[in-house]
């Protein structure tokens, strides 16, 4: 990640967030960080798969991850909804739909494949109950840690200036709320220069809810900090020293728990999911024991990974035989992509094998040399899921009707301990999202426009 070729050589986006957390969780705890290191930890996962098939043209489909999302992992409220109208739609025409099932399970699961009458249908999407829940398990210990008043204390929900997405964000505001009676006060990093401040003392986090009073009993204290924006460089319109990256910086050093904190953040960039993809590494977390079955786990979370190629200055072999063969014809087997979340940065196709010649030499020995600027991407070999015929709606309008392809994502819930040595103590499943676009779309976010949501469903 660090290093003079390494991502952050050309990337100052993820430079900043690396530079911060080296200051605040560095080796003096009498410094920044000294009540960030005590702050409980919550995190709101997403891990993104696509069916691909494991042998060849020929093979059966296993899931494969595309990557993990760790900061403002979008749609639980829409996608719990989305799958309850597709709930009640797919059993109320459960006639008129079948001949569309049954061609879509031809292509995925074969047409030797028997249904299991017991599991048919779309499957519950607990989401929008889960999320909150995890929230309101980090509130409350917040509370029990620290006791503050808990008619001040309130859940921060960062978001973006103009934000589009506040139907989504809303729905986990209610519900957190009328089931846990916890209230959210929404502000974007601009405001957080005027309407944050902590106590030095204390570590205290509190906010000035916009439009109140500037009174000193106006002010609330923040038990959980949850981020749905500060994921990519424009929602740091004041530059690199600018008041945005001040009010990350000032939530960061708080006790507040935050969702994500800046590691969690870190580690869902494209060069960790890289990383923890080579030989040897997995091993390190979980390590062979006799008859603890660490070898199992290690190798069916190896068989749900892709192959994924670094780009920077530790490029080995594998990863030089990856770009020689994109730039020679297989540009359509690889996605380039950067350390951005959002959707709209990857590189396909002849675009991807452009910016692969630009950027590499070519030795007397012919040796192939990657140039300086690739350093801040990976290569990934691309999925190829199977197609489905499918009718996509957008905007309460038919979009059209043509081959389809589907992302699952699938959320998790985590809370752990600031103190006793971070141990977790909540971890759940919270869910999932099914997003679906027109096979020939390259890119696949919802909120950029290129997919629609969807639900599952289960034969």
């Amino acid at each position: 990640m660090g290093g003079e070729g390494g991502v952050v050589s050309r990337d100052g986006f993820t430079k900043n967030l690396l530079e911060m957390y080296g200051r605040i969780y560095g080796n003096d705890d009498e410094g920044l960080g000294r009540w960030a290191k005590k702050a409980d930890r919550l995190g709101f996962l997403r891990s993104d798969y696509m069916l691909d098939r494991t042998n060849g043209d020929d093979g059966d489909y296993g899931l494969k991850q595309v990557e993990l999302n760790t900061i403002a992992s979008s749609f639980a409220g829409l996608s719990a909804n989305v799958a309850g109208l597709h709930s009640l739609l797919s059993t109320r025409f459960r006639g008129e739909i079948q001949p569309w099932i049954h061609a879509a399970k031809d292509r995925v699961m074969g047409k030797d494949y028997i249904p299991s009458s017991e599991e048919e249908g779309v499957p519950p999407n607990p989401a929008l109950t889960r999320l909150p829940k995890a929230m309101d398990v980090a509130h409350s210990r917040y509370l029990n840690r620290f006791s503050p008043t808990e008619r001040n204390s309130v859940v921060l929900f960062i978001v973006q200036e103009g934000e589009t997405n506040t139907v989504d964000q809303r729905m986990l505001e209610f519900a957190l709320w009328q089931n846990h009676g916890v209230p959210v006060v929404r502000l974007s990093l601009t405001r957080g220069e005027t309407n944050l401040k902590i106590d030095e003392a204390s570590g205290t986090l509190s906010v000035l809810p916009p439009n109140s009073s500037t009174e000193e009993d106006a002010w609330q204290e923040v038990s959980v900090v949850y981020f749905r924006a500060g994921y990519a460089p424009t929602d740091y319109p004041a530059g690199d020293n600018g008041i945005e990256w001040k009010t990350r910086e000032t939530i960061e050093r708080s006790r507040a728990t935050k969702c994500p904190n800046l590691g969690y953040h870190l580690a869902g960039t494209k060069k960790v999911q890289q990383a923890l993809a080579r030989p040897g590494i997995l091993e390190r977390f979980f390590p062979k024991e006799e008859n603890d079955g660490n070898d199992v786990v290690v190798a069916e979370l190896r068989s749900a990974m892709t192959g994924l190629y670094s780009l920077g200055d530790d490029a080995i072999p594998e990863d030089i035989k990856a770009v020689t063969d994109a730039i020679g014809g297989g540009a359509g087997r690889y996605v380039l992509k950067p350390q951005r979340e959002g959707g709209g940065y990857n590189y396909y196709g002849e675009q991807l094998a452009e910016k692969l010649r630009d950027n590499t030499t070519t030795t007397s020995e012919k040796r192939l040399e990657l140039g300086g600027d690739l350093a801040e991407f990976i290569l990934m070999q691309r999925l190829f899921p199977p197609q489905q015929t499918s009718v996509l709606l957008r905007g309460g309008m038919v979009e059209g009707m043509g081959e389809s392809i589907s992302e699952l994502g699938i959320f998790g819930t985590i809370v752990a301990d600031g103190e006793d040595g971070g141990g977790v103590v909540h971890n759940e499943y919270g869910g999932y999202i099914l997003r679906t676009k027109f096979s020939n779309v390259d890119e696949g976010g919802v909120a950029s426009g290129f997919a629609t949501l969807s639900s599952p469903y289960l034969l």
